[in-house]
C-alpha cells in the first residue's frame, strides 16, 4: 500500500526502510528540503542513518500535503514538541478514515496531553488513531536486528491494522488496549535514562543503575495508576522493555545526555552535537508538572528536572535521592 511517514529523523528513516522492505510505497516527509532532496537523489538519508539504503519506492518531500495524497495509512515520527504543529498542518490533507499511528513519545507541556490526545484534538475519527512504543532503537531496527514492539489503540481493529503493517520476521508486533499506559511508559522511561546516564558519567556502577531503573519504574507506575493506566503495562515491552534498552544502550540519546551533563556538558551542547532532540529533557518538564498537579511522588523525575533546569549538580542530586526519608518498598 501507499504509506506516508511524517518525519525523516533516525526513527522515521528506520520505519521507512522497514515498510519499503515489505514492498510498500513510502511517501517520506522531511522538514528540511535538503534532506528530502538528498533522499531522492541518492536513496539514502544524508543526515540520519546515512548507511541505510532505500529502494525507489521511497520518495521524499518537504511539502506535507504532497506526501498525504492517496495514502492508505500515516505514520507520525516527529519530535514530541512538534506534534501539534505538524498535525495541524496535516489535517486539511488527511481523509477522515485514514489510520494514523504515532511513534513520538512525550507529554505535551502545560496541557499534560498525550500524543494521541493531540491527534484526537486535531483529526476527525479518533478510533483510527494508535501509538507504537517499545524497545526499538532505530539503529538496530534498520539492520534487521530482532526486536519487538507494541501497538496500542482504543479500537482493536486499528491496533490490528498497524500490527499487520509493521510485522516482519525480525520485528514482532503485539497489540495492547492500554493506550494511556503505553504512552506514559514511552515518555517517562526517557527521564530515567537521563538519570542512568548521569550514573555512568559519575563513574557509578551496575548496582546504582539497577536501583535507578527499578525505582524509576516504580514512580512511573505510580503516575500511571493515577492516570488510569494498567499496571501490567509497566511490566511489558512499552514499560520494562523500553526502560532497559533506553537506560543501558550505547544508542540511547537520553542516556548519552545524562552522561554528558555529569561530565560537565550541557543540554545545548548535546543538541548541537547530535542534531537530535533528547525527549527525556522535554518530558521531565511536562511529567514533573503533571506529577505535581496529581500529587504523585516522583523523586527521580524531580532530580533530573532540577539538574537540567535548576542548576542542581549531578552529585548533589544523587545525595538528595540517597538521603530521602526511609520508607517501604511497596506502598
Amino acid at each position: 500500500m501507499r504509506v506516508a511517514v511524517i518525519g525523516a529523523g533516525s526513527w522515521g528513516t528506520a520505519i521507512a526502510w522497514l515498510l519499503d522492505g515489505k514492498g510498500h510505497s513510502v511517501q517520506l516527509w522531511a522538514r528540511e528540503s535538503q534532506i528530502a532532496d538528498g533522499i531522492n537523489a541518492t536513496h539514502k538519508n544524508p543526515v540520519y542513518l546515512p548507511d541505510v539504503n532505500f529502494s525507489e519506492r521511497v520518495v521524499a518531500s518537504s511539502v506535507i500535503g504532497d506526501v498525504l495524497v492517496d495514502v492508505s495509512a500515516v505514520v507520525m515520527v516527529t519530535p514530541s514538541v512538534g506534534v501539534r504543529e505538524t498535525a495541524r498542518a496535516m489535517a486539511p490533507h488527511l481523509a477522515a478514515d485514514i489510520p494514523v499511528v504515532i511513534l513520538s513519545k512525550g507529554v505535551e507541556a502545560h496541557t499534560s496531553k498525550l500524543m494521541t490526545d493531540i491527534l484526537e484534538d486535531l483529526f476527525e475519527n479518533p478510533a483510527r488513531i494508535a501509538a507504537l512504543s517499545g524497545p526499538n532503537h532505530a539503529e538496530e531496527v534498520s539492520r534487521a536486528v530482532p526486536s519487538a514492539t507494541v501497538v496500542a489503540s482504543h479500537n482493536p481493529a486499528t491496533a490490528a491494522f498497524f500490527q499487520e503493517l509493521f510485522q516482519t520476521p525480525f520485528f514482532r508486533v503485539y497489540t495492547n488496549d492500554d493506550l494511556i499506559g503505553v504512552e506514559l511508559c514511552g515518555a517517562g522511561k526517557n527521564i530515567i535514562a537521563i538519570a542512568c546516564g548521569v550514573c555512568d558519567g559519575l563513574g557509578y556502577g551496575d548496582n546504582t543503575k539497577a536501583s535507578l531503573m527499578t525505582r524509576g519504574l516504580a514512580e512511573l507506575a505510580r503516575l500511571g495508576r493515577v492516570m488510569g493506566a494498567k499496571q501490567e503495562t509497566y511490566m511489558g515491552l512499552a514499560g520494562m522493555g523500553d526502560l532497559i534498552v533506553t537506560c543501558t544502550s550505547q544508542h540511547s540519546r537520553n542516556r548519552g545526555l545524562g552522561e554528558l551533563i555529569a561530565r560537565g556538558g550541557s543540554l545545548d551542547e548535546f543538541q548541537e552535537r547530535t542534531r537530535m532532540v533528547a525527549e527525556g529533557a522535554v518530558a521531565c518538564k511536562s511529567i514533573y508538572e503533571l506529577a505535581c498537579a496529581k500529587g504523585v511522588e516522583m523523586p527521580i523525575t524531580r532530580v533530573v528536572h532540577d539538574i537540567l533546569y535548576e542548576e542542581l549538580s549531578p552529585a548533589d542530586g544523587v545525595t538528595e535521592l540517597l538521603t530521602r526519608p526511609l520508607g517501604r518498598e511497596f506502598k
